[in-house]
């Protein structure tokens, strides 16, 4: 295996680099500086709430504005149990050495006070939600929690990822729809394998630190076939998504993004180099417009 440069995806440039102590700590470890995972986790929420059908404008706006936010503090939650969990790890990979936990700039006590006050935010957007959200809403926490344990137990931890990544999609159908069908559940389905995708790409970064401490990740399982697993995953995102929009009869306007997001994401895996840090970074950021020309095409299927 040909070795990845060190580096590292903390950004000290932007306001949150302005910040003082333990402030910017507190910030890097909610990933303030880095609202990719936020996007990320928002836009299938997008997708779901214009998929289902029935619900006013006005409502999904409303819910859309929930979501935001639900996103925000939801994400920054999922960074900080990921964080406890893996702080000696953490501090084991080049990667993430710098992370306030792996580094000792705040303590598992502070850190633990930072999740208590996020889940308490997460728990205010949930009691505005429909009823349908707060049955699925422990389902959501679970994965959470849990999630960081994947990579000790099995070799699709990405896999893991995407189902609670991609909790967003239906939690939003729900929301707008009131309940969760088949439809909703097809969407699901379509996110994880876009989660697991784009996730697995960013697993490439740290293959050589994994391998050396032993941690196990979908990435360093399909390193040797990394283009056509992506491309397969990708594939049967798009399938699914098709589908899904022929089952709502969502309008024309759907497929024109869809297309050009389906075309961005087959040259996404046609390019991809597993042993290339950066661009795996910043093909792993690609997701976030790419996720927003989806959003347009389920407005605009819906409208």
């Amino acid at each position: 295996m040909s070795k990845t440069r060190p580096h590292t995806d903390i950004s000290l440039t932007g306001w949150t680099g302005r910040l003082p102590e333990p402030w910017r700590s507190y910030a890097l470890l909610a990933r303030l500086d880095r609202p990719v995972g936020t996007w990320l986790l928002f836009l299938p929420g997008v997708w779901g709430l214009f998929l289902a059908p029935d619900a006013s404008l006005g409502l999904r706006v409303l819910y859309t504005a929930l979501f935001a936010f639900g996103s925000l503090v939801m994400r920054s939650a999922g960074c900080v149990v990921n964080d406890i969990w893996d702080r000696d790890i953490d501090a084991k990979v080049a990667r993430t050495a710098g992370r306030p936990l792996a580094s000792g700039a705040l303590s598992l006590k502070q850190g633990l006070k930072l999740l208590a006050f996020l889940l308490f935010c997460g728990l205010c957007v949930l009691l505005c939600l429909p009823v349908a959200c707060w049955i699925l809403a422990p389902f959501a926490l679970v994965l959470v929690g849990l999630y960081p344990a994947a990579k000790r137990v099995t070799w699709w931890p990405q896999l893991v990822m995407g189902f609670t990544f991609g909790f967003g999609a239906p939690m939003g159908y729900a929301a707008a729809g009131g309940r969760l069908d088949g439809n909703g559940a097809l969407l699901y389905g379509a996110v994880i394998l876009w989660q697991l995708g784009f996730d697995t790409i960013y697993g490439f970064q740290d293959m050589d630190d994994d391998a050396r401490i032993g941690v196990r990740s979908t990435s360093r399982l399909m390193e040797k076939r990394a283009k056509p697993f992506i491309a397969t995953c990708y594939s049967l995102m798009l399938l699914a998504l098709g589908l899904v929009a022929i089952h709502t009869h969502l309008h024309l306007g759907f497929w024109l993004f869809f297309a050009i997001a389906g075309l961005l994401l087959l040259q996404q895996a046609r390019t991809l180099d597993p042993y290339d840090a950066p661009n795996c970074l910043r093909q792993f950021k690609q997701n976030v417009p790419i996720g927003f020309l989806l959003a347009l095409a389920f407005i605009c299927g819906r409208l």
